[in-house]
């Protein structure tokens, strides 16, 4: 189900218009989940780190034992060519996806030179500066590798973050912050996560469990060369209990600052909006 309008599909080799089908009901990836998916932006005239997106489809294609079809760069041009097709100054979110077509003798292992690929762009608004989040605990925890897929950006692993997300939401909270399998912070159910505390910033350490995200390592790049203190570190849930803020970092709307973590209140801090700004500005030289 689209979640944007003004949808353009890329199948087949051609820009069709709408949400047009793509899968059959035989198709691996549509009974077995053989699915895998990267998600940019287009705002303001920019795609910033598209070509890492790119990249990382393909990486997520071969942690499932999927065979690339298309290279980072083609796929690149190709979602240029659909952005091409909307107004510039629509925000748009990029999703190129492949999934498996056909499976071996067993049916459950994939054919990893029988692979589909599509790109759905979606008219999606960027959120407003003033959003934000709250977040509560969760039963739920990340997988390992040993597990699932951790390793890719993959749609099976999805239905997880949405048990997460039910939970809380019928908790009365927005969203969740999550723990990995030893019981430290992973990440939040949809994003990861940063926290300030004395003037400095943490995000839980890259351990596996977890999709260290793009613009998670953009915003680590932009705090360092500007300066700020920024930590990878193993995190508990009274580290963000007793931080001075909190944001979320996700390629939907860059930063959302968090406004409290069950009863702990926190303020949307200079520190977050600061992140948020140079953000923006490396995105808007992105193509200078």
């Amino acid at each position: 189900m689209a979640f944007g309008n003004n949808i353009k599909t890329y199948f087949q080799g051609s820009w069709h218009n709408d949400d047009i089908r793509i899968i059959r009901a035989a198709d691996h990836g549509s009974w077995l989940g053989s699915s895998v998916f990267d998600g940019a932006r287009y705002f303001d005239g920019q795609a910033p780190d598209l070509n890492r997106h790119c990249e990382r489809l393909n990486n997520s294609a071969t942690a499932l034992m999927l065979t690339p079809t298309i290279s980072a760069s083609d796929i690149s041009n190709i979602v240029q060519e659909g952005l091409n097709l909307f107004p510039k100054n629509t925000a748009v979110y990029i999703r190129p996806m492949y999934w498996g077509i056909d499976g071996d003798s067993t049916a459950i292992l994939p054919q990893p030179d029988q692979t589909g690929f599509a790109i759905c762009l979606e008219e999606v608004p960027m959120a407003p500066p003033t959003a934000t989040v709250s977040l509560t605990t969760t039963k739920f925890r990340r997988p390992v590798l040993e597990d699932a897929v951790v390793n890719a950006k993959a749609g099976c692993l999805y239905p997880n973050n949405a048990r997460m997300l039910a939970e809380a939401t019928a908790k009365g909270f927005s969203n969740a912050l999550v723990a990995d399998a030893m019981g430290n912070v992973a990440e939040t159910a949809t994003a990861n996560v940063f926290m300030v505390k004395d003037g400095e910033v943490f995000t839980p350490i890259t351990n596996g469990t977890f999709l260290a995200g793009i613009t998670r390592a953009r915003h680590i790049q932009n705090m360092r060369n500007n300066g700020i203190t920024i930590h990878e570190a193993v995190l508990s849930f009274d580290d963000f209990r007793q931080a001075d803020e909190v944001f979320m970092s996700g390629n939907m709307s860059k930063v959302t600052p968090v406004v409290c973590f069950d009863d702990r209140q926190y303020q949307s801090g200079p520190i977050t909006r600061q992140v948020r700004e140079m953000y923006w500005d490396w995105a808007m030289s992105y193509g200078n």
